[in-house]
């Protein structure tokens, strides 16, 4: 076995493809497009590498492919965590010990020299596709989820990183009969008499004002979570540019008070892996047209992001925009899957399961002192 850091475009183009080939006979994978993975890792797409140091390796044996990672320094992030955290990911490998242990500690290794003390991950380039699936392999992962083999977890653990953070993530099913109880359907109707606050769609006419109430809200309803780092105007002007294709207004909901200020948000993406899972990466040549097709007919979404500013935390504001989101996009075929939930958000889990959704997957982060 060998590692070596990716170099070339062709050692790129090893780096990006190599899942298609490891995950191909695995059926709840599903092959992200390849021209947006290609795009994570080309500066000029992905304004997140405007502030990240990072480095690419494979590993090979007889001269073919058997593991990656990327090893990465998220600059604003060490700033703003004033901790001097390495972070690592796109982690594939096979199930070889030998070969784990060369992949993470290469990471290791490479952050060390960099200056960082702690190495952290499975993270991403993109926002929120953190962590291992550690429990819920099926069913397929959701738009923007990570998904991984079962005996990452062993390896991980073998090669000296241990849990620092779980994700939970937990489903709604309309064919199970779902339905909001009746409970919460009297709680909010009284929050929204008491603070005076209504709920709102997204407004496409005045989609860039809807990106900055988007941003403003994030980052002053989260700024206080675990992980959490300050997104750039720039990062956040690519995925509004990436989700503008694939949003659906109904999707997206904001609570404001009675002077019409946002005060909260919440945002269900449409499942596009459905309609990923038989392309094999590619929209050509037909891959395009069954996207176009498929898009408004989806039924699958995921509850991708909430927040609530501090000022109405603890007032049932976040209960208000999951029933929103509910009611907007009910149908006997509705799924949700909300995804993820820190295990420690005691708040924000006692009021899911209030709202009887189930319990689905638990995503794992991992550290270790470097």
């Amino acid at each position: 076995m060998r590692i070596r850091q990716v170099q070339s475009g062709a050692d790129l183009k090893k780096f990006i493809l190599f899942p298609y080939s490891y995950y191909d006979n695995d059926p709840n994978w599903v092959p992200p497009l390849r021209t947006e993975l290609k795009a994570q890792f080309n500066p000029k797409k992905n304004p997140f590498l405007d502030h990240c140091r990072y480095a690419l390796f494979l590993l090979e044996k007889n001269k073919k492919v058997i593991g990656r990672i990327a090893a990465f320094i998220d600059d604003l992030a060490v700033d703003f965590w004033k901790d001097s955290i390495g972070l690592f990911g796109y982690y594939e490998c096979i199930n070889d010990p030998d070969a784990s242990q060369m992949l993470l500690e290469t990471a290791a290794d490479w952050l060390r020299k960099q200056g960082m003390t702690s190495m952290r991950g499975p993270w991403s380039f993109v926002s929120q596709e953190w962590g291992l699936v550690v429990e819920g392999f099926q069913p397929s992962p959701v738009i923007m989820a990570p998904y991984n083999p079962a005996y990452y977890d062993e390896q991980m653990v073998a090669s000296g990183l241990a849990k620092v953070k779980d994700l939970l993530c937990y489903y709604i099913s309309g064919k199970e009969g779902y339905q909001i109880p009746e409970r919460i359907l009297t709680l909010t109707d009284t929050v929204a008499n008491r603070y005076g606050v209504r709920i709102r769609q997204l407004d496409m006419s005045r989609y860039e004002e809807e990106v900055q109430n988007f941003l403003d809200l994030s980052n002053n309803s989260i700024i206080d979570n675990w992980g959490y780092s300050p997104v750039t105007d720039a990062e956040a002007a690519a995925m509004a540019h990436d989700l503008k294709q694939i949003l659906q207004p109904k999707g997206v909901v904001f609570a404001v008070d009675a002077e019409n200020t946002p005060i909260g948000f919440a945002i269900a993406l449409p499942d596009m892996n459905i309609l990923l899972k038989d392309m094999n990466g590619r929209l050509l040549p037909f891959g395009w047209l069954k996207l176009l097709r498929g898009l408004p007919r989806l039924k699958s979404y995921r509850m991708f992001a909430l927040g609530v500013i501090p000022e109405y935390h603890g007032k049932g504001i976040d209960s208000l925009l999951y029933r929103a989101l509910y009611e907007n996009l009910f149908t006997p075929d509705l799924w949700m899957e909300i995804n993820y939930v820190l295990e420690n958000n005691t708040p924000m889990n006692n009021a899911i399961r209030k709202l009887n959704a189930k319990p689905l997957r638990r995503y794992r982060i991992y550290q270790k002192p470097l």
